[in-house]
């Protein structure tokens, strides 16, 4: 995962922390079921993972109970993709097949993918306290931080489990009285309706 860095090359991986990983097989009772942009390197064990650059975790099916997303934070050039491709992924996940999701991503409440997939769609975010969140650089703890604050968006049905298990790590806002309403110069109405 790029971790704010543009993607120029696909040999570099930013995994998540260990204490993440922890934190959200407790909010999926345990099992995540799919982590659709893992690496070789990966903490996260997931039964089921989609490594780059033999599968393409935006191609391929996101139907499974619980889903982990620490996606690629710059922009992928060779297949013309972005972070928002992810989040869009990461809510109709939830819309149309009712799986739990989390993601790690950084805090850019300005972007139209927040306002689209985030704001109006995800039941929580937890803005983590980590100020420079320190990814595993190919799978090694002693990676760099990351340049920006990052948070953890939740689209789910189980605030209060998300609420304890994240509120150690971040401030947890409850997104809920937001859901299917337009924020900003939000498109996430309309797309969602194209989508479904």
């Amino acid at each position: 995962m790029s971790a704010g860095r543009t993607v120029n090359s696909l040999s570099q991986d930013w995994g998540t922390p260990r204490k993440y990983v922890a934190a959200v097989r407790k909010v999926f009772g345990g099992m995540i079921h799919l982590d659709p942009c893992s690496n070789k390197t990966s903490i996260v064990e997931a039964c089921t993972e989609y490594c780059l650059p033999d599968q393409d975790g935006l191609e391929l099916s996101w139907n499974f109970p619980t889903i982990y997303v620490n996606p690629p934070y710059g922009r992928d050039a060779e297949r013309g993709t972005t972070i928002k491709d992810w989040l869009r992924l990461c809510a109709q996940a939830h819309a149309h097949h009712g799986s739990e999701v989390l993601a790690l991503v950084p805090v850019a409440t300005n972007t139209r993918h927040w306002k689209d997939y985030v704001f109006g769609a995800a039941t929580a975010v937890a803005f983590l306290y980590d100020t420079r969140l320190r990814f595993l650089e190919n799978g090694s703890e002693k990676g760099k931080g990351a340049p920006m604050s990052c948070a953890m968006v939740y689209w789910g049905r189980d605030f209060d489990t998300f609420c304890a298990e994240l509120s150690p790590y971040g401030a947890v806002v409850d997104l809920q009285p937001l859901i299917g309403k337009s924020h900003g110069h939000s498109r996430h109405a309309k797309q969602m309706e194209i989508a479904l």
